[in-house]
């Protein structure tokens, strides 16, 4: 939560005169965004900018929560990092950029995966919640933990060459509920691993989302609360959306059906962990499967990602038929009925349902690749490039 106010140092004002020139925000506004705290969720194309505009606005405390290690596929867009950071945990790097660029902000690294388990507990003590995650299940969880929290949600997301940005703050407009009840279906957005983004992209939101931060912190100016932006790269333009608190919304409404976090992968349909439950997809570990191979069991291993990712990725000896084909292709996997079929995409997800379909289907030992290709190059082949 906010730190007392204190009064500024000389080199404070030296600092951020800019900041205290502004009748708007001024030195009251200085002092309350030095008493701030912000937390980041992913310190990855939108955390990376966000954490470095805000570290240098002198937002007091910045938590950042990311499990993950910086790759060479991240530096086209994630300029907190470098080429010699590659395999670093990013938190840690992280917290020594920002440190560097403003050591009046404590940054509060977590390397840690966000989840039903512990987001009240984080979300609990800052100020505001900065949503720069790639995945829905995340940001179902990030909302639902705001709204039960009464935090501002500063969300932001984007794909190829757009982007959008809006706050989400249930005590005063609309939460992302409201405007998205449901997940799309596993593997109807691809992800930006997946679809690809270009690089300057994920800058242009994460500075709205900054800006939006700032805004909260201090008081000043008017939010995106009720209003969503939309932005187009490619034609260089922005569209506003005026969004409703939905009375029937589950999360926020005036009878919510949701009142604790929930199974968030489980409600986004991703393949459920074995002995989650009896119908679960079955799964296999890339170790597990490496092992099954060199041991000689004849496993068919089918590979159901687009074309640009076969060809930036692959595991030898896979048999490739994208998603989309996989249904009018079901003959050529008629020879493999009586072996293991192990369905893998980039992470998971995409190969979960085409595992479903296979098994609808009468193929009887049909399993996912648990943490798909992504996997694979972690645990077992790390010449298998990332991406």
């Amino acid at each position: 939560m906010s730190r007392p106010e204190t009064p500024l140092r000389p080199d404070q004002f030296d600092r951020y005169r800019r900041h205290l020139t502004l009748p708007e925000l001024g030195l009251a506004g200085q002092q309350r965004l030095l008493a701030s705290s912000v937390l980041l969720i992913g310190a990855g194309g939108l955390g990376c900018p966000a954490a470095q505009y805000l570290a240098a606005a002198g937002v007091g405390r910045i938590g950042l929560i990311d499990d993950d290690v910086v790759s060479t596929s991240n530096l086209q867009r994630q300029i907190l990092y470098s080429t010699a950071d590659v395999g670093r945990p990013k938190v840690d790097v992280a917290k020594e950029r920002l440190e560097g660029l403003n050591p009046d902000v404590e940054i509060v690294p977590m390397r840690m995966r966000l989840d039903s388990s512990n987001a009240l507990e984080v979300f609990a003590d800052y100020d505001v919640i900065v949503d720069g995650t790639d995945n829905f299940p995340t940001r179902y969880l990030t909302n639902d933990a705001c709204v039960l929290l009464g935090k501002p949600n500063v969300h932001g997301s984007i794909f190829r060459f757009e982007g959008q940005a809006s706050v989400f703050d249930a005590a005063n407009g609309p939460c992302y509920r409201c405007l998205y009840p449901e997940p799309p279906p596993p593997g109807a957005v691809p992800s930006c691993a997946e679809g690809g983004v270009l690089g300057i992209l994920p800058g242009t939101i994460a500075l709205v989302q900054a800006t939006e931060t700032v805004k909260l912190l201090t008081g000043i100016g008017e939010t995106l609360c009720g209003r969503l932006l939309h932005y187009d790269a490619l034609e260089m333009a922005w569209r506003e959306f005026k969004m409703r608190k939905d009375p029937a919304c589950a999360m926020c409404g005036d009878q919510p059906s949701i009142e604790a976090l929930i199974d968030y992968e489980g409600f986004c349909g991703m393949p459920a962990r074995e002995g989650e439950a009896e119908d679960a997809i079955p799964q296999t570990a890339a170790a597990v499967l490496a092992k099954r191979r060199r041991e000689g069991e004849p496993v068919l291993l089918l590979d159901v990602r687009e074309a640009d990712e076969v060809e930036a990725a692959r595991i030898e000896g896979a048999l490739w038929i994208p998603l989309a084909d996989v249904g009018s292709r079901l003959g050529e996997l008629e020879s493999a009925r009586d072996q293991a079929i192990v369905v893998y995409c980039h992470h998971g997800g995409r190969s979960a349902k085409v595992v479903r379909q296979l098994m609808d289907a009468g193929f009887e030992t049909v399993e996912n690749l648990d943490g798909g290709i992504e996997a694979w190059s972690l645990t077992v082949d790390p010449d298998v490039p990332r991406y």
